[in-house]
C-alpha cells in the first residue's frame, strides 16, 4: 500500500507540469501486454505519444524494418495521447498492465525512474559499443544518480532566429553576446516591431526558453538566486523596460513566436527546427537567417526531444535489442529526418549533409554540444514551475528581478533537500 501511494505521489507531481514536447505528438492508448506471436515471435509493445501522421508514420517504419530484420521478435506500436500517458503509467504501475517500452519527454525520464517504472540498463550502456558517441546533454537526460536508465530517440535545441533585413538597414550584425543582442535588440525596435521575442508562459515551455541565459552566465539549473542567476533574470527583464521585448512575452507560447517573426513583428526570436517549415510556409519570401543564442559567459542552449526507455520486468532483452536496432546509422537518419530531429549520436549527425551542409541545420548541431537537459531530477516539474513563475513575476513587475530569483531559489532548495 505505502509503495502505491508512492507511486501515486510521483506521477501527481509529473502530472501537475506540462512538460514541453517539441515535434511530438500523442494519441489513443491501451495496455497491450507482450505475448507470443502465432508465428512463433515474442512480441513487444512501444507506447509513444506522437500525433502527428509523419512521426506515426516514422514510427511504424521503424517498427516494420525491425521485425523484417529478424525473426526473433514483433515490435507492435501504440499511440496513446500525451495526455493520457501519465495515468496509463500509473494504472500500469499499480495494475502492473504495461507495455515493454515507453518514449517519453526527456524532462520527464528521471521522475519514471526515480519511481521504478524503467530497467537500470547500466550493464547494457557500458558494453555499448555507442555509448561514447552520444552527445552530453541528450545521454545525461537518460541518467539518474550515475545510472542509464533510457537512451535518446532524438534531440533538438534553440538558436536565435533573425530578420536579415531588418539587421542590415539598422546596421547591425547577428548578435554573439549578451551586450551586442541589448544593443541590436534596441536598434531593431521600431514602430510595432520588437528586436527581440522569447515564449515565457508560466509553464514548461517557460522554462524551456529560460535556461539558456540562466546557463549562459555560468549558473546551474538550481541555482537562479545566485548573483550570476539573478543578472540573467535581470537582463531579460530590462529589455522589456527598455522597451526592445513585448511585455505580452508572458503569453507567447513558441508557436507564437513564429507568427511574431513572420509577421515581421519581431526581429529576433529564440526558437527550435520545429518551426523551419512552417516559417517557409508563411513568410516563402522571408530573408533570415540563425546563429547560436548570444552568450554571457558561455554559449548555451535548451535540450529538447525523447528518450526510449524499457519497462522494468517486461522482456528486457528484447526490448534492448530492438533499442540498439533503432540506433544504427541509416536508421536513426531516417527516423530523425521524419521527426525534425537531429540525431544524438556525433558519428550519425555530423556525418548527414542534410544537416552538416544546411546553413540553419548546421546551428542547431553546433547549438547541439552545448545544450543542457533540464535537471535531470526526479521532481523537475516543481523545480521548473519555480522559474518559470520567477520569470513571471519578474517580468510583469510583481517583484524586482532579484526578489523574484531569490524566491524562487528559496522553492528549489527545498525541493532539493
Amino acid at each position: 500500500m505505502k509503495k502505491t501511494k508512492k507511486l501515486l505521489a510521483c506521477l501527481t507531481t509529473i502530472a501537475m507540469s506540462a512538460t514541453i514536447f517539441i515535434g511530438c505528438g500523442s494519441s489513443g492508448g491501451g495496455t497491450t501486454q507482450t505475448k507470443a506471436d502465432p508465428a512463433g515471435k515474442t512480441t513487444i509493445t512501444v507506447w509513444h505519444y506522437f500525433d502527428g501522421q509523419q512521426q506515426q508514420n516514422a514510427m511504424q517504419n521503424l517498427a516494420d524494418k525491425y521485425n523484417k530484420s529478424q525473426d526473433k521478435v514483433e515490435v507492435q506500436v501504440e499511440f496513446v495521447p500525451r495526455a493520457e500517458l501519465t495515468k496509463q503509467f500509473t494504472i500500469g504501475l499499480v495494475a502492473d498492465k504495461l507495455p515493454d517500452i515507453g518514449l517519453v519527454d526527456n524532462p520527464d525520464m528521471a521522475s519514471f525512474s526515480a519511481m521504478g517504472l524503467f530497467a537500470d540498463i547500466t550493464d547494457k550502456m557500458n558494453s555499448y559499443d555507442g555509448k561514447d558517441q552520444f552527445y552530453q546533454g541528450p545521454i545525461s537526460s537518460c541518467q539518474l544518480d550515475g545510472k542509464y536508465y533510457g537512451i535518446p530517440l532524438g534531440s533538438n535545441d534553440l538558436a536565435l532566429f533573425y530578420n536579415k533585413d531588418m539587421l542590415s538597414a539598422a546596421g547591425v550584425e547577428p548578435p554573439t553576446t549578451f551586450d551586442e543582442l541589448k544593443t541590436a535588440a534596441k536598434k531593431l525596435t521600431k514602430g510595432d516591431t520588437y528586436g527581440l521575442a522569447i515564449a515565457a508562459p508560466k509553464n514548461e515551455e517557460g522554462t524551456f526558453q529560460y535556461l539558456p541565459w540562466l546557463i549562459s552566465t555560468g549558473a546551474k539549473f538550481n541555482e537562479i538566486g545566485s548573483e550570476s542567476g539573478i543578472s540573467s533574470l535581470q537582463y531579460l527583464t530590462d529589455l522589456i523596460k527598455n522597451g526592445s521585448m513585448s511585455k505580452e512575452v508572458i503569453n507567447w507560447t513558441q508557436n507564437d513566436l513564429e507568427k511574431q517573426f513572420v509577421t515581421n513583428k519581431a526581429a529576433m526570436i529564440t526558437d527550435g527546427p520545429w518551426i523551419i517549415d512552417t516559417v517557409k510556409k508563411d513568410a516563402p519570401n522571408l530573408n533570415w537567417g540563425v546563429v547560436k543564442i548570444p552568450k554571457d559567459k558561455v554559449f548555451a542552449s535548451d535540450l529538447g526531444g525523447e528518450n526510449w526507455g524499457i519497462i522494468k520486468g517486461h522482456h528486457e532483452a528484447e526490448a534492448w535489442d530492438f533499442i540498439k536496432y533503432t540506433q544504427q546509422k541509416d536508421n536513426m537518419t531516417e527516423y530523425c529526418a521524419d521527426f525534425g530531429y537531429i540525431p544524438s549520436r556525433k558519428d550519425v549527425a555530423e556525418s548527414d549533409d542534410k544537416i552538416t551542409k544546411d546553413q540553419v541545420m548546421s546551428v542547431f548541431l553546433d547549438e547541439l554540444q552545448y545544450a543542457m537537459p533540464r535537471g535531470p531530477h526526479p521532481k523537475w516539474p516543481e523545480i521548473s514551475d519555480a522559474m518559470s513563475t520567477a520569470m513571471q513575476e519578474s517580468f510583469t513587475n510583481a517583484k524586482t528581478p532579484e526578489q523574484a530569483a531569490k524566491d524562487a531559489q528559496v522553492k528549489v532548495d527545498a525541493v532539493l533537500k
